[in-house]
Order: C-alpha cells, then sequence, then structure tokens
C-alpha cells in the first residue's frame, strides 16, 4: 500500500521505516531513524544505471535481477528482525520500482509492507514546506559567550517550547564552535533531523530559538526559517563581557591546545596579526581569559554588525549582571509576556 508523506511519518512513529537505496545516498541523508537494507551496493547502482541509460529498462531490469537473486534470503531475514506485528515501512528515491520490488520481496514472507509516495523525493519536499506555515518565532540573541544555548534550556524547562539549532548541528557557532563536538552532519542531514524536532512542536504556541547566522559549522539553516529569525523579535540577552570571559574559559579551556590554536588561525585576518600573536602567546602561558578576550573583540564587532541589520523596533534588551541561564530564562519570559 502507498502512503502519503504525513500518514507515512505518522507511523513511522511505531514501525520500522527501511531505506533501500544505495549506502552512498544514504550516508549523505536519510529519515531520521530509518534503517538501510540497500538493493543494490554503490557499485552496482553504478552498472544498473549504465546498462539503463546505454541499453534500455529491460536490460537494467534483467542485471539487477542477476544481482539481487543471491541476497534476497539476506534482505529477508533483516526485514523479519526490523518488522513490528509484522508492519514494516519502504522507501527508495521515487517511489518506483527499488521500493516496490522490495515490498514485494518481504510481501512474500508474510509481512504488511507501506510504501512511501514519492520517495525520499517527497519527504524532502514535506521538509522544506515545514518552515513556510504560520508559527510564531521569539529569538534568544546575545553576544558570544552570553550562554544563550544553556538560557534555551532553562526556557524548555520552564515548559516553554525551543529548537536547539546549535545541538543538532553538532556546531556552537563560531571558529571555536566544532571543539568537544560531534561530526556535523551534511546540510541535508542536518534539515531532515531539524524536520524531525520541528515536528514535535504545537505551532499555536511560541517557540524559543537562537540567533543563527545562516550557516552553522559547515551546515546552512533552511532558507525559510533563517528568514523569519532575521525578521521577527529578538530578545538581545545583555551580558557583561567579563562573565562571558568566564564562560568562554569555562567551555573551552578544557580542550587540548592545538585545537584552540587552529580557531584562533582561523579568525586571524580578522583578528589582525598582533592580535593573533598575543592569542597565541597566551595560550602558550595558559591564559585562557587573555583568549577570550582578544577573540570577544572580533565576535562583539560581528554581533553587532548583524543587529544593526535587523528592524530596531524588533529588538528588546535584557541586562543581566551575572551567567545565571535561570534567572535569565524566567526574565525572558517576563519581558517576552509584557510586550504580547
Amino acid at each position: 500500500m502507498k502512503l502519503k508523506i504525513e500518514e507515512f511519518l505518522a507511523l513511522s512513529e511505531k514501525y520500522a521505516v527501511v531505506d533501500v537505496r544505495s549506502p552512498k545516498e544514504f550516508a549523505q541523508a536519510h529519515i531520521p531513524g530509518a534503517h538501510n537494507i540497500a538493493l543494490f551496493s554503490n557499485e552496482e547502482r553504478a552498472v544498473v544505471g549504465t546498462i539503463y541509460k546505454n541499453s534500455g529498462k529491460e536490460s537494467a531490469v534483467l542485471r539487477g535481477l542477476e544481482i539481487v537473486g543471491p541476497k534476497m534470503a539476506g534482505f529477508v531475514k533483516e526485514a523479519r528482525k526490523l518488522a513490528v506485528d509484522k508492519k514494516i515501512l519502504v522507501h527508495c528515491w521515487r517511489g518506483g520500482m527499488r521500493s516496490g520490488s522490495m515490498a514485494w520481496l518481504f510481501g512474500t514472507i508474510g509481512l504488511e509492507v507501506h510504501i512511501l509516495e514519492g520517495g525520499y523525493k517527497a519527504y524532502r519536499t514535506f521538509c522544506r514546506e515545514q518552515y513556510v506555515k504560520e508559527y510564531s518565532l521569539i529569538v534568544v540573541g546575545g553576544m558570544t559567550g552570553s550562554g544563550k544555548t544553556d538560557v534555551l534550556k532553562e526556557l524548555e524547562k520552564c515548559g516553554e517550547q525551543i529548537i536547539d539549532l546549535e545541538g543538532i548541528a553538532h556546531h556552537k557557532g563560531s571558529a571555536f564552535g566544532a571543539i568537544g563536538q560531534l561530526a556535523q552532519p551534511t546540510t541535508e542531514q542536518f534539515e531532515n533531523n531539524l524536520a524531525k524536532e520541528w515536528s514535535k512542536l504545537d505551532f499555536s504556541l511560541p517557540i524559543w530559538i537562537e540567533d543563527e547566522s545562516r550557516a552553522v559549522g559547515l551546515v546552512n539553516v533552511p532558507e525559510e526559517l533563517y528568514k523569519k529569525i532575521r525578521s521577527t523579535k529578538v530578545f538581545k540577552i545583555d551580558v557583561p563581557k567579563s562573565e562571558r570571559i568566564k564562560r568562554l574559559v569555562k567551555e573551552y579551556a578544557c580542550f587540548d591546545k592545538e585545537s584552540l590554536e587552529s580557531a584562533v588561525v582561523r579568525i586571524q585576518k580578522r583578528l589582525g596579526g598582533e592580535n593573533k600573536s598575543v592569542a597565541m602567546e597566551a595560550l602558550e602561558k595558559n591564559d585562557f581569559a587573555t583568549v577570550a578576550d582578544i577573540t570577544l573583540v572580533y565576535y562583539d564587532k560581528a554581533y553587532n554588525h548583524g543587529l544593526l541589520k535587523r528592524d530596531a523596533e524588533t529588538v528588546y534588551e535584557l541586562k543581566v549582571e551575572k551567567d545565571n541561564p535561570s534567572d535569565t530564562a524566567r526574565k525572558l519570559i517576563d519581558l517576552y509576556n509584557t510586550i504580547v
């Protein structure tokens, strides 16, 4: 049975999703939580594709059958392990021959199989469409070291809805942002993972999100969402620089110096030669506060430049004396409630 994307994803909360695309396609990006039972290996897919192009569909299908035949028993064993209540979900790229063939095979052993109509391509369209819906976004801003991510987590503890872009991206946004993080997903996988978190939201309620650049490390925020972030209300947390330096030292001084030096080198043109040299010398002396102080000169300037591009009437400032995410979160909620 073929299902529309909404029905397919609803069932995926209970039943396993089998992605029958090649390992290369799956590694590039996939539906979060999906299992890869590839009909063809990367090399086999290339061979069948070449035959299809040069000799036509019939020849390609025959070659495909020759390749798949010896692997069918293995496919069935994997499917049996994944099936819940003898039900399983299957998709390929377009919802065509690959998923249809695997669905037939799984059906021969008594499984109830549901195919995603339009395949993974339909899923990608669905993901992009999520950010054009009506929703209320509240942006948490502030200069580097303001603890915005921790404030978001405290907002969540207070019962607010949040989206942690940096957490999903495995990156904190700056030149130092990859240090201590898991490897970043591809932009496509980031979009898929974000869409899954997005689908859990109640759009009748506001959504808190951090003020981000278009790029978070090596991945990009979806265009429609980024436009919304840049045009909606932003609540800027104004934390004293001394407090921000303390936070940065606490977050990064525990990592190896080589990683920190590499990060400084990545922004050396923006820091200037003299500042870069002073920062490197400070690193050697374990003077992490000086390193943070120097790098904040650049990051503060960059943040203020971006803030000036916003409509001043959409920017609300919250001054705090201490880096206390829990207290700041409560004050942000109070400030927001006075405005709306």
